[in-house]
């Protein structure tokens, strides 16, 4: 497995960042290209639905394995 990478973003106008292994920052980087937004954009979006008491990293990981299940890739 890949080891995990910490990323830096700015969302909403305060920096904040996620950790992850680079498959799963990959297929948000695949997700946001398909949906037309920057990745800034797509983490911001999933950091707005994400509940409070999960961390950002986890609901990034999550969004990712949704979008491949809805792919049928799991």
């Amino acid at each position: 497995m890949s080891p995990v990478e910490k990323r830096s973003v700015t969302i909403r106008g305060h920096r904040t960042s996620y950790s992850l292994e680079k498959p799963f920052y990959d297929d948000l980087v695949t997700i946001a290209a398909a949906r037309k937004l920057t990745l800034a954009a797509l983490v911001a979006e999933i950091d707005e639905t994400r509940p409070r008491d999960a961390n950002l990293s986890s609901a990034l990981r999550l969004h990712v394995l949704e979008w491949a299940k809805r792919r049928g890739g799991a």
